[in-house]
């Protein structure tokens, strides 16, 4: 029998991540496109010595937090790593790093194809150098990267569908991100995916970033922003949630005439209710600063007029509302209880995958949490993502079932809505008593909470929609 152990109280949270604003009010978030700091922009800056956002700081301050996308990586440009000729290799002076956080910037995206043009370390010296100008710093590893602003916690996923230098890409679907956005969506009540996809200058979203729009609002995002293409593609309401489908260029050195437009997400949260609009940008020909223009020269509002999306709260288990948070230089998160506008407690850091809270035994049981951990186990012999099952009391999180990966080397597992407690599950298909690497595909199984762990249900239908639910059909 699993061996309940009390999750005591951990050490002190990621400052970054708590957000400067916390006011009671609506809550306002600022998305912009494309950032260079190199090539004209650099020169422009050197030469003229003005400051790039001069005409922005204003508009920044009334806003609860900022985010832009950064197109390169700290570093000597002669650290740029071989790669496609028709591919630029942007390489940032440290020092032009705090310009973003003088402008009012709170965080930067990483998640782009230009963030490993120096390689691995140009990816680390970026990341210090954000960290130490008081920024945040958006990469899919880190992702999702939970702010609590105010009275909501904002889960922010940043990824890239475009290859880098060295030809990684985030999988539009896939079984990781599914999880990822398992997890932001019970531990936040606003869900946001800052995606970097689409054609370069292509002023309409393509099939493709359709399909991932709609595969990432059906698993449980709020909001999509996206950057690449360095053009505005005009912003839509897809399935009653507002998708910006690339902001086009916000500071950067192109010269074509679409390039020197873009357009600033504008997202506000008032009364538990999202709504969005545009800022359009102008950037003047012979210069790499953009303007703000009128809001009457955008369409945005108009577009998105009729796309209020309710938040959904976050988890909560036995009164208690929970919610995560990041550790400076650890791996994982921190779950914190929340009631009555008291935190009596927090978890220590836990290698989260997926939570989600549910009654397990049935309508007329406890509520649990269920989280996915990655682990290493002596059983298996490997680091894998792990079923965990808590109990929230007074004191904390119990932990009422630890680590067994099931019946089979487990990839994901869901609890099934509607079913009354039912855990869907999709395995590897080696087994535990003779590993088989070379098994091909996945088995998908369907599992019952019996009070001491689970025990498999074979009902066709059930299985049939465990299939959909982990999208294994």
């Amino acid at each position: 029998m699993p061996r309940a152990q009390p999750l005591l109280i951990a050490g002190c949270l990621l400052a970054a991540t708590a957000g400067a604003w916390d006011g009671d009010g609506e809550l306002r978030l600022l998305f912009t496109g494309d950032i260079l700091l190199s090539r004209e922009v650099r020169r422009e800056i050197d030469r003229t010595g003005r400051f790039p956002w001069e005409g922005f700081m204003g508009l920044f301050r009334q806003a609860s937090w900022v985010a832009g996308n950064l197109e390169g990586a700290v570093g000597p440009a002669q650290d740029c790593l071989p790669g496609n000729s028709a591919s630029p290799c942007f390489a940032i002076a440290p020092n032009l790093i705090p310009l973003l956080a003088q402008a009012g910037f709170r965080a930067l995206g990483m998640a782009n194809n230009h963030a490993l043009d120096l390689g691995a370390p140009g990816r680390d010296a970026t990341r210090k150098a954000l960290r130490e100008a008081g920024l945040e710093a958006l990469s899919y590893e880190d992702s999702p990267v939970f702010l609590r602003l105010g009275a909501h916690t904002v889960a922010i996923l940043a990824l890239s569908i475009v290859p880098d230098r060295q030809g990684a890409r985030v999988e539009v679907p896939s079984v990781p991100l599914r999880q990822k956005l398992r997890l932001a969506r019970g531990l936040a009540d606003l869900v946001v995916v800052y995606m970097h996809w689409g054609s370069e200058l292509l002023e309409w979203p393509d099939t493709r970033q359709r399909q991932a729009a709609e595969w990432l609002i059906r698993n449980g995002a709020d909001l999509i922003v996206g950057h690449h293409p360095h053009v505005v593609q005009a912003p839509e309401c897809l399935l009653g949630h507002p998708v910006f489908y690339s902001l086009g260029n916000h500071l950067f050195d192109q010269k074509y005439p679409a390039t020197k437009r873009g357009l600033i997400a504008d997202c506000r949260v008032r009364d538990n209710v999202l709504r969005c609009g545009g800022v359009p940008t102008l950037t003047p020909a012979g210069s790499a600063f953009p303007e703000l223009m009128s809001a009457g020269d955008s369409g945005a509002a108009d577009a998105l007029k009729a796309c209020p999306v309710k938040l959904a709260p976050a988890l909560a288990v036995n009164g208690y509302s929970l919610d995560a948070r990041a550790i400076d230089g650890q791996s994982g998160y921190v779950i914190e209880g929340a009631r009555a506008g008291v935190r009596p407690w927090r978890s220590p850091v836990l290698p989260l995958v997926s939570a989600e809270a549910g009654r397990l035994a049935g309508a007329e049981g406890p509520e649990f949490l269920f989280t996915l951990e990655r682990h290493h186990s002596s059983i298996d012999g490997e680091d894998g993502v792990r079923p965990y099952v808590y109990e929230a009391r007074p004191s904390g999180l119990v932990a009422r079932w630890r680590g067994s990966a099931l019946a089979w080397p487990l990839l994901d597992a869901a609890l099934l809505p509607g079913s009354g407690g039912l855990l869907c599950a999709l395995h590897r298909r080696d087994s535990f008593l003779a590993l088989q690497p070379g098994a091909e595909g996945a088995r998908t199984a369907a599992y019952r909470w019996n009070g001491f762990g689970f025990s498999g249900v074979e009902d066709p239908g059930v299985l049939a929609r465990c299939r959909a639910l982990l999208g294994s059909d």
